[in-house]
């Protein structure tokens, strides 16, 4: 629901979206997101219930979205997937948890980790 609001914010040409309900794990991808610079600033509303998160947007995504069920993904399978989701190999990145936190697949594959798919963007 979050990362389909931010897709079509972004194709409205919006400056910033206010994103609600949040969780850690919508926190975490969007961390990941703006890592990458994808996304300006987070902020983060906490208003004693779900909560709201407001984002900043720069104009660089042109598709996220999450993988329902998170299927399990291996070492070797990072590869696949990303060949899958992702329009080219030189940009986008796939979502995983994994045990040490949620993170790219390009990190996961030099922390040498597999782990669970959450989405990707581009």
């Amino acid at each position: 629901d979050c990362l389909n609001n931010i897709v079509n914010a972004e194709k409205r040409g919006k400056r910033q979206v206010l994103v609600r309900p949040n969780s850690k794990v919508i926190i975490k991808f969007l961390q990941v997101m703006q890592k990458h610079g994808y996304i300006g600033d987070l902020e983060i509303v906490d208003d004693h219930r779900a909560g709201k998160v407001v984002v900043d947007l720069v104009g660089r995504i042109n598709k996220c979205g999450v993988i329902s069920p998170r299927f399990d993904v291996t070492l070797d399978g990072i590869e696949q997937i990303a060949n899958d989701l992702l329009p080219s190999r030189q940009f986008g990145h796939v979502v995983l948890t994994t045990p040490y936190g949620i993170m790219d697949h390009e990190e996961a594959r030099r922390k040498h980790t597999g782990g669970k798919i959450v989405g990707f963007f581009f």
